[in-house]
């Protein structure tokens, strides 16, 4: 068995570090042992350094901690590529993949930081249910009121036509629209520069990929540049992926009156006790941050995609993004969906209302607003339906149940909660989905998961 392997841990949230016959809390003891093989096979193979997965039923709560934060071999190289793009400027392979924070070997452990990409819009879209339930947003205002650089928008008559080959959109934003994804901007399922609006975009840096490739500007800046563009389709025509996310944090911001860590902090982080969940890792936590790293194309070696000390998260950005900007912990994250599959209560105490949680959890897409989306297949088809800032589950063609809800991290993250079975899982890794090697390990995941149920 490797050294990885044998630094890994095992507890539940009781503190048993012994598993053995039978069923807890409607938990398999067989079934946890299965998840802690199937995980431990994919360290011990290299597919990724380390991983921290956690499946939580009723009070009981299982975590797994398995190999290390920083890749210990000789292939883990130093890349300036996105993890979606070509690898380029690695080094000779000298780099051993530990940054200053913590030794090379260092385990991976329950309380390990990720940077948790994608799954930063969950938490986004709660934040804008707490607005609304203020009766300071409400979901069909159109946005221009506190985002006056969205009004008056112009439309592409195609997805390839010039940028000045526009009609007027037939309505405003909304922040229905911004929630569902589909108010008209997002990613182009082709290959870049593409079309004008590609090209156009990544020269005006206004849109990120779900991989804490942040705007560099501040979000005043960032929206002025947005609204200088066209959209690509009309208005709640049709879900395109990322930016509406990014809006919202924006639209937070600004209607709130603070910035958007500071609102998140006090109305999400605090209440729910996520003490290690925000925008940037603190000079006395950065050992517990591991590296990120994504994949050469042509080899297939892991890659260093982010370091810790002296990477993106090392300092507070001048765009937290919404889409995919948080940094954060399994148990950190647990406390979230725990809340929303307890409809919006935190122990004591109402976060969120029942009717907000079933709305962000419930699908809202039309036939027609899908063709984006499905265009994706598995990687973003496969639920169905989508709410506010999450997929939902809206046909069975796996374990998980109809009306499972959640969202998965380009940086190899993913997180569901499956109210038919009061069940939630979450499997944090530092690899990116960028190689069949990390999807393949959340679907075993979310098979074993499964395999755990005991009723």
């Amino acid at each position: 068995m490797s050294q990885a392997i044998r630094q890994s841990v095992s507890w539940d949230g009781r503190g048993n570090w012994a598993l053995s016959g039978g069923a807890v809390g409607g938990l398999s003891r067989a079934g946890l042992h299965r998840m802690r093989e199937v995980l431990a096979g994919y360290v011990e193979s290299g597919a990724v350094p380390g991983l921290v997965a956690l499946v939580g039923r009723g009070d009981q709560v299982h975590v797994e901690a398995l190999g290390t934060l920083h890749a210990a071999h000789r292939s883990a190289r130093r890349s300036g590529a996105r993890p979606d793009g070509p690898a380029g400027g690695g080094s000779d392979g000298a780099l051993h993949g530990a940054s200053e924070g913590a030794p090379v070997g260092a385990p991976m452990r329950r309380d390990t930081l990720f940077r948790m990409a994608s799954l930063t819009k969950p938490v986004t879209a709660a934040a804008v249910m707490i607005l609304v339930e203020e009766c300071r947003l409400r979901l069909d205002d159109p946005v221009e009121t506190w985002l006056p650089e969205l009004a008056n928008r112009r439309v592409l008559t195609r997805i390839d036509a010039s940028l000045d080959d526009t009609v007027p959109a037939r309505r405003s934003i909304t922040v229905r629209d911004l929630l569902t994804l589909t108010f008209g901007f997002g990613l182009v399922p082709a290959p870049p520069d593409t079309y004008p609006i590609q090209v156009a975009v990544r020269e005006r840096g206004v849109i990120g990929d779900g991989t804490a490739n942040w705007p560099t500007v501040g979000p005043d800046e960032w929206i002025e540049q947005l609204g200088a563009l066209p959209l690509m389709y009309q208005p709640g025509e049709r879900w395109q992926y990322h930016v509406g996310s990014d809006v919202l944090g924006v639209l937070v911001s600004r209607v709130a009156g603070r910035s958007f860590g500071e609102f998140l902090r006090e109305r999400l982080f605090e209440p729910l006790g996520m003490v290690d969940t925000g925008f940037h890792v603190p000079a006395d936590r950065m050992h517990r941050l591991s590296t990120s790293y994504a994949h050469d194309p042509e080899t297939g070696e892991l890659t260093i995609w982010d370091e810790a000390v002296g990477g993106k998260y090392s300092r507070p950005p001048v765009f937290e993004a919404g889409g995919d900007g948080l940094v954060s912990t399994v148990d950190d994250y647990h406390a979230f969906h725990r809340m929303l599959l307890n409809k919006g209560r935190h122990g004591d105490e109402r976060v969120l209302s029942r009717a907000s949680v079933e709305l962000m959890s419930m699908d809202h897409l039309t036939p027609e607003q899908k063709v984006e989306k499905d265009r994706f297949g598995d990687l973003f088809g496969r639920h169905g339906g989508y709410g506010f800032g999450m997929a939902v589950r809206t046909r069975r063609r796996d374990l998980a149940s109809v009306n499972q809800f959640g969202w998965d991290g380009g940086l190899g993250t993913t997180a569901y909660t499956d109210p038919a079975e009061r069940l939630t899982g979450i499997l944090l890794t530092q690899t990116a989905m960028d190689c069949a090697d990390t999807p393949r390990l959340h679907q075993d995941f979310w098979t074993t998961v499964y395999r755990t149920l005991d009723d």
